[in-house]
């Protein structure tokens, strides 16, 4: 005991200072290594920092005096705008395709994606041959109150002439401020004389909510078309509706081919359905200062009623956070096809000179935690193309029930319906605008044709679509079988094995030699149904588009299906007590073409 209290000569201190001073000396040696590692790493950042600068600025330099030369001596005259934009596309075309740069010239487009108004007259328009046509006036708008008709060729805008000219000339011509007057002249098939309108621009906003309705006596329906400024209220109002009003007891989201839009529009959407403070989605990119977690922070409007939500393949970005949020919530059963897979963030950037740079400065990250990005950019191959998020890199997640879903791009539904294959020939009859044409035609001698709920597209018409079909002597297409034999046909004269059977290739190719006729009623189904919507869309508009087209619904039928026992299927699928598809690993394959 007396040891411990003896007191070193030599030194003058006891054991116990003794332990306290090595204690402090070794603290301050790891301390003194920290500081040097911590100096050591701030000067290899700066070394870092100083040689990709250094990198920046000597590509800038090379690309100053290669532009300049080229300016220069190039054998022809340059557009050097021209050149440098070409030179910005390109660039940015090899991060992803939503990094873009955005000129000066197109800054009204991109406030109308967003904000979905502008100053015009109301109106699609597209190129029919030489001409651009009108080929659809929305509604309600000036186009369509002066009388203007899908079909439409214009000839004159204020005296300029459109013939020949680009959609995009003519937009730029048709668009205006609200209250002026621009003078449109037409050509009109059916009419001998050119028609003449002045019409008074005004503010266009495009309701992004084209229709909603009941669908049967207990299920209302929403479609969103775009996420974009207020399409929530929008939303939110039509619900409103539909639940107080009409007395709905289970409402269908349908967001099939929504291709998204802002962000906010998207959180105040799911905010609606799910309880305040409910994560809704984050977004984490390589600026940490603008990492955000949303969650609901307004009281919602209902969180009990049945609700379904109807995806595609085209539903993407907003869509998928609208989709995936209530799915990862078990708010909603989503029904359809495997959504896009887009799951970036875009922020815009002001540049000089009036221009502007949206970027992609972050990916999104739903609920559970997955990533709803399909395809990872940064990881190209040799040749340049980008891939699918391998299946094993793919990873698990749990939804607030507990459900399985994954990650890997997009979000997969829980009931999915397979898309039906479009045919050829019906691809290229809409490409090819013979369901415009032929309803054009149609219009001309049928003033009035039934309400939108009980038009057919009779044996009569379709007979006389068939003629209008054979009538068009530059209509070509080629079958998926054509398509399919071709690539063989190559195939065995790249390995040799052609000759060697050219008899029966050469009767192959003619027992599958096209035969129009025969295919239009193989496809008679699919081109009835899309000819009746073009036909109906001309004496209904948007509005009566939909009610036609949600006649033959599979997806719409599979959720009205779902909500004849709500307390069946509907609760089981949400509470995994019934086997959903989202938690199917194998719905990832999917092919993008």
């Amino acid at each position: 005991m007396s040891s411990q209290n003896h007191t070193s000569e030599s030194t003058g201190v006891n054991n116990n200072t003794k332990l306290h001073i090595r204690s402090r000396f070794r603290r301050a040696g790891w301390i003194g290594m920290i500081s040097l590692l911590l100096l050591l790493s701030a000067g290899l950042v700066a070394f870092n920092n100083d040689e990709r600068n250094f990198t920046i600025a000597k590509n800038l330099d090379i690309f100053y005096t290669l532009f300049r030369e080229l300016n220069s001596y190039y054998v022809d005259e340059t557009n050097p705008e021209q050149l440098i934009k070409t030179g910005i596309d390109n660039m940015l075309e090899s991060l992803d395709p939503y990094t873009q740069y955005i000129p000066e010239s197109d800054m009204d487009d991109f406030k109308t994606m967003t904000t979905g108004e502008y100053g015009g007259i109301g109106a699609l328009i597209s190129k029919n041959g030489q001409y651009v046509v009108i080929s659809e006036p929305y509604e309600g708008f000036p186009a369509q109150k002066n009388g203007l008709r899908a079909g439409d060729r214009i000839l004159e805008i204020d005296g300029h002439s459109m013939v020949e000219k680009n959609t995009s000339d003519v937009s730029e011509k048709l668009k205006g401020p609200a209250s002026t007057t621009v003078k449109v002249k037409i050509e009109r098939p059916g009419e001998k004389k050119h028609l003449v309108f002045d019409i008074t621009r005004q503010k266009i906003q495009i309701n992004p909510v084209p229709y909603y309705g009941m669908v049967n006596n207990e299920t209302g329906l929403i479609v969103l078309s775009s996420f974009t400024q207020n399409c929530a209220d929008e939303v939110k109002q039509a619900f409103l509706d539909l639940r107080d009003n009409q007395h709905a007891k289970q409402v269908i989201i349908d967001l099939r081919g929504n291709p998204g839009g802002l962000l906010d529009e998207a959180i105040k959407m799911v905010n609606f359905f799910v309880p305040k403070g409910s994560d809704i989605v984050a977004t984490r990119g390589k600026v940490k200062q603008w990492d955000k977690s949303y969650k609901a922070i307004a009281q919602p409007i209902d969180t009990v009623m049945p609700l379904a939500v109807l995806i595609s393949r085209g539903s993407a970005s907003a869509s998928e956070i609208v989709a995936g949020a209530l799915q990862d919530l078990d708010r909603a059963v989503i029904i359809g096809q495997r959504s896009f897979g887009k799951g970036l963030v875009q922020t815009t950037r002001p540049l000089s000179y009036n221009t502007q740079l949206k970027v992609t400065t972050a990916k999104y990250y739903i609920p559970s935690g997955r990533c709803i990005q399909a395809i990872d950019y940064s990881q190209r191959n040799e040749d340049g193309s980008v891939g699918l998020v391998p299946d094993s890199l793919i990873k698990e997640f749990k939804t607030l029930n507990g459900r399985k879903v994954f990650d890997g791009g997009g979000v997969s539904p829980d009931v999915t319906i397979e898309q039906i294959q479009t045919s050829n020939l019906t691809i290229a009859l809409v490409l090819q605008q013979v369901f415009f044409d032929f309803a054009t035609e149609f219009v001309l001698k049928n003033p009035k044709i039934e309400s939108a709920d009980r038009f057919e597209v009779t044996d009569q018409v379709y007979d006389a679509f068939k003629e209008f079909v054979a009538s068009k002597m530059d209509f070509t297409y080629e079958s998926k079988t054509q398509d399919l034999f071709k690539k063989l046909k190559e195939t065995a004269t790249r390995e040799d094995y052609y000759n060697s059977a050219k008899q029966e290739f050469e009767h192959l190719e003619k027992v599958i030699a096209l035969d129009v006729k025969k295919d239009m009623e193989l496809f008679k189904s699919d081109i009835r149904e899309l000819l009746g919507m073009e036909i109906v869309k001309r004496y209904y508009y948007q509005r009566g588009f939909h009610i036609y087209s949600l006649r033959n619904d599979k997806e719409l039928d599979a959720a009205k299906k779902l909500f004849a026992n709500p307390q069946g299927e509907y609760k089981g699928l949400l509470s995994g007590l019934i086997p959903s598809h989202a938690g199917d690993k194998r719905v990832k394959s999917v092919d993008l073409n």
